[in-house]
């Protein structure tokens, strides 16, 4: 697994949907369709340029899909394609490491 071609992988990996606040992101889109103002409420500690430049930099990967309802207030809503739909996966195995991670801390072995 340490070969280069497997490097290069996670870090492509890492650069699509690494960082802060895109699995964040991710996680709140797996549960459905939302608005840009329910995914700020949700993450109240992301600022507002950061959550646009990442739902830009999602939907670039085509990892989300952004709908704009022409009306008046503006809508805009976000939803994973059904390419982005195959990340819940990841973010399952993700979660579950977490979970151990989290148990093996409190137990005393995070050293």
């Amino acid at each position: 697994m340490g070969d280069q071609h497997f490097k290069e992988t996670v870090e492509l990996t890492l650069k699509v949907i690494g960082g802060k606040w895109k699995p964040v992101i991710l996680c709140h889109l797996t549960e459905g369709t939302h608005r840009f103002g329910e995914l700020k409420r949700e993450m109240p500690a992301i600022t507002q340029k950061m959550l646009t430049q990442q739902l830009r930099e999602l939907e670039e990967d085509a990892i989300i899909d952004r709908k704009v309802y022409v009306q008046v207030p503006p809508k805009v809503e976000y939803s994973l394609t059904e390419y982005g739909l195959t990340v819940k996966e990841l973010l399952n195995v993700m979660s579950q490491w977490g979970e151990q991670h989290q148990e093996r801390h409190l137990r005393g072995q995070g050293e």
